[in-house]
């Protein structure tokens, strides 16, 4: 029964896309809309239904081990559908206004369509497959989809950096697959059927076995490659180009999931490697990574005044984060990764799709030329300061309780040290959001700006998104947080975890 749906999900978005290259040469924005919409809607639908598998099985396995869906990939499998939805469902008006004004002919734009569901087909595989190679090609994939899309209107600085993201991703990717090989090469000489030793479960149930010494050289091989994709530094200078050059609901998928998708192949190796070595050598890796990660991140983005790549720069912030957050270790440290990679997706998405109404209002990204914004489009305004608010950890916004979790986390480690360097940094780069407020929300309607919100449906995605964060903010949902906790098993090679008194929220606890 899950397999059909996991075969729909699969071939949905592949018909999507090939559809909407087909009507590059028709001129019919209509349909090529028609058949987005109901790509999204697939898309969702399918997810669910494969997500409630999981809830009901625990995991999900078809195609001879080739597909493997469990609590972990189920959340970034649900990122994919609802984050990609919402951006897709954005994307309807922000790219027929694109089209309208001539920024973009309908063969970009229906060229704009074909790649994007192609784009989200790439990362679906990414997260689903069981087989270590397909999962190293599923992200190799990703690239060469998105890069399309980041060079959507073929200006000299959106194909620069097209083509930036190309080079870069494509070379530490090739790092992955040097640790990938010996993965593959540790775990055949250990489990009974080689042919088993290309499928991760297998591997994971004879993690233990493996040579050490070849899963230290792996991992740091691993998180190099992969962390690239994740934009962790110093791998991360594509990130910043990619995501301001990219159409806003692009960079909005982007940020939120694409990073995603590698972080959770780095997961599934963190898993292997704590098996086989110990815990302390990743989780030391990863603290490492993340921290400077928001270190370097947190320093670009105070004295940054392009708004998309402000919020590029918050992207590598995050995903530093979430890395630390990893690194801590213990069921509290990775429980607060995996929640705060759902609160920044929903909180990014949200954001480059405001900076995407602000781009079509003022035809800029520059902070000093946008101003007034609250006089321009008010609706617009509220839902930009709502989620640069809540990014920056105001409650009751969700972010707040995956970031207070980190804290948590960092202090039952015992690197108290570690977690007020931590605070520092993220009050700066809170200070840079307030900044961003500042000068984008307030002030004077400039003369050559008229008032009027952009696209009602572009909003109404958005403020579906203020009201998902609101809602994780004073209350996680219960299939959500068997969901965490399952997935917080998966990544510590344990199916019992205990949590000890650690409060999520004050009514809320998960020891449950």
């Amino acid at each position: 029964m899950y397999e059909q749906w996991i075969i729909a999900l699969l071939v949905a978005p592949l018909v999507i896309a090939f559809e909407s290259f087909a009507l590059r040469g028709t001129k019919n924005r209509t349909v090529c809309t028609a058949f987005h919409i109901t790509g999204l809607i697939l898309m969702l639908f399918f997810s669910v239904q494969v997500i409630s598998g999981v809830l009901e099985k625990g995991s999900i396995s078809a195609f001879n081990n080739w597909v493997y869906v469990d609590s972990l990939s189920a959340i970034f499998l649900g990122l994919i559908a609802v984050v990609g939805s919402l951006a897709g469902v954005y994307s309807i008006g922000y790219m027929n206004t694109e089209l309208e004004e001539g920024h973009i002919d309908f063969k970009t734009y229906a060229h704009y369509h074909g790649f994007l569901h192609l784009f989200f087909f790439t990362m679906i595989v990414s997260v689903i497959t069981n087989n270590l190679i397909l999962m190293w090609v599923a992200i190799e994939a990703t690239t060469l989809s998105s890069a399309f899309l980041v060079g959507t209107y073929k200006q000299k600085t959106s194909l620069e950096a097209a083509w930036k993201y190309i080079i870069i991703c494509s070379v530490g990717v090739a790092f992955g697959l040097y640790g990938t090989l010996l993965t593959f090469a540790n775990a055949n000489g250990v489990l009974a059927d080689p042919s088993q030793a290309i499928f991760w479960s297998a591997v994971n149930q004879q993690a233990t076995g493996l040579n050490p010494m070849l899963m230290y050289i792996a991992f740091a091989f691993v998180l190099i490659g992969f962390g690239t994709k994740c934009g962790l530094f110093p791998m991360h200078t594509w990130l910043s180009d990619a995501h301001s050059e990219a159409p806003s609901p692009v960079s909005a998928i982007l940020s939120a999931v694409l990073l995603n998708c590698a972080m959770l192949v780095v997961l599934r190796y963190y898993t292997l490697v704590s098996k086989a070595v110990g815990a302390e050598f990743p989780q030391t890796l990863m603290l490492i990574f993340g921290l400077l990660s928001v270190l370097v991140a947190a320093l670009f983005i105070i004295v940054q005044f392009d708004i998309k790549r402000l919020l590029a720069y918050s992207s590598i912030e995050n995903m530093g984060l979430i890395s630390f957050a990893f690194g801590l270790g213990g069921p509290i440290g990775v429980f607060a990764g995996l929640l705060h990679t759902i609160n920044h997706s929903l909180a990014k998405t949200l954001l480059f799709c405001a900076s995407g109404n602000i781009l079509l209002k003022y035809k800029t990204r520059d902070m000093n030329q946008v101003r007034g914004l609250w006089r321009v489009a008010p609706v617009s305004a509220v839902l930009f300061a709502g989620g640069a608010l809540a990014l920056g950890g105001i409650p009751p916004f969700n972010v707040f309780v995956s970031e207070f979790s980190v804290v948590v986390a960092g202090i039952t480690a015992g690197k108290i040290w570690l977690v007020i360097l931590c605070l520092i940094l993220l009050t700066i780069v809170l200070a840079g959001l307030a900044l961003m407020l500042l000068k984008t929300v307030l002030g004077k309607q400039p003369d050559n700006v008229e008032a009027g919100e952009v696209s009602k449906v572009s909003l109404a995605a958005m403020a579906i998104l203020l009201l998902l964060m609101f809602v994780m903010g004073i209350h996680i949902a219960e299939p959500i947080l068997q969901l965490l906790k399952s997935a917080v098993g998966i990544v510590l090679g344990s199916e019992h975890v205990s949590f000890g008194d650690m409060l999520v929220l004050p009514w809320q606890s998960l020891a449950k």
